[in-house]
């Protein structure tokens, strides 16, 4: 049931403005029009006139263009509907003037301020002159359909404000991806480039190595800023898998080359992550390598994967120095975002040997 709902809801939502006031104005053409088809004449059997029936008319079609117009059509639907209750009491009541309703429905919708209190105060004031209870009725159909009108702006504005944050989101992620893409490529680039003229030297298959590596490294970063290009054009290709768990091995063989002798181990019975925790789990270590090639001036270093039963501990260390005292830019807080986007946590500072990064992410679903 809540499924057809959806599919329900979205089929209206797709409805194009016309329709809606077209069905709009037919709905309340109908259900005016119902009283002179099931209603005889007190004074006789004389079949109604078009005379009598006009004020339906003037109270019903103009509601075809109530969102270009919405005050005039208020007032004209508004004047109709009062024309007609002060006709000859011989006619057919109207038990509800759905005009009127519909058209203080869309003022309230679209209208500025005074143009909302006007047109409460032209609804209100016939029954204010006739009866007490005209009065109270009138203030109780009025503030219906103002409230329901108020609502649906209010509906509006909350789904953009959601929306605006949503994208905002999105575009932060995006910027830590972009972050994490350049900064580990350039950087291991930059360490092969460097060593690349003493390699040359002193030993060419090394140099092959490396100028391999660098072009592999940049065809790899090209491929994924490609993908985030796509992805903000909304172009299909941005659809393509994104990294996960499974590529840390060739990340790590890729640092190895290019810098210190990092080794990866895995503990543990390895267990499913929700996706956007494999995607968090691969950019963390990659900036954490990133910062282990540019800062650490590390030796060795170590990737480990500790599986337990509720979560995952990635261990990222090093022998190196870590980043300078205050330091660590945007990388560091990137992981620490990644990881809280995902139910988790990063911790970093000195370790055993060097420097450490300490990541935990919830396995399952994050709460």
């Amino acid at each position: 049931m809540p499924d057809l709902l959806k599919r329900l809801g979205e089929r209206l939502r797709a409805i194009p403005p016309a329709g809606v006031d077209f069905a709009i104005t037919l709905a309340v053409l109908i259900g005016q029009t119902v009283p002179f088809l099931f209603t005889r004449r007190m004074s006789g059997p004389e079949p109604w006139t078009l005379a009598e029936y006009w004020p339906v008319l003037l109270s019903s079609l103009p509601l075809l263009v109530r969102r270009r117009f919405p005050m005039t059509v208020f007032v004209v639907v508004a004047a109709a509907s009062a024309v007609y209750s002060l006709k000859d009491p011989d006619i057919p009541p109207q038990p509800v003037p759905y005009g009127w309703l519909a058209g203080l429905y869309t003022v309230a919708e679209l209208c500025p301020g005074w143009q909302r209190a006007l047109a409460i105060l032209l609804s209100l004031a016939p029954g204010f002159t006739v009866s007490p209870a005209t009065f109270v009725r009138s203030a109780l159909t009025a503030g219906a359909a103002y409230v329901m009108g108020r609502a649906v702006v209010q509906h509006r504005e909350y789904a953009a404000l959601v929306e605006e944050r949503a994208a905002e989101r999105e575009r932060a992620r995006i910027a830590r991806d972009m972050h994490d893409i350049l900064a580990h490529g350039i950087s291991v680039m930059i360490v092969q480039a460097e060593a690349g003229p003493y390699a040359v030297r002193n030993a060419p298959e090394r140099a092959e190595r490396a100028f391999r590596a660098i072009a592999d490294t940049g065809r790899e970063a090209q491929g994924q800023l490609r993908r985030m290009l796509n992805l903000l054009r909304g172009a299909d290709s941005a659809r393509a898998p994104q990294p996960t768990l499974g590529g840390l091995p060739d990340l790590v063989a890729r640092v190895s080359e290019t810098g210190p002798a990092v080794r990866l181990a895995v503990a543990g019975t390895p267990a499913a992550l929700p996706a956007d925790a494999e995607v968090a789990a691969y950019r963390i270590v990659q900036e954490a390598l990133t910062n282990m090639v540019k800062h650490a001036q590390a030796a060795t270093g170590e990737v480990r994967l500790d599986w337990k039963d509720d979560e995952l501990m990635i261990t990222i260390s090093d022998d190196g120095r870590g980043p300078a005292p205050g330091g660590g830019g945007h990388g560091l807080v990137g992981m620490r975002e990644r990881a809280a986007a995902c139910g988790g946590a990063v911790t970093y500072g000195a370790g055993p040997t060097g420097f450490e990064v300490v990541v935990r992410l919830p396995v399952g679903e994050p709460a």
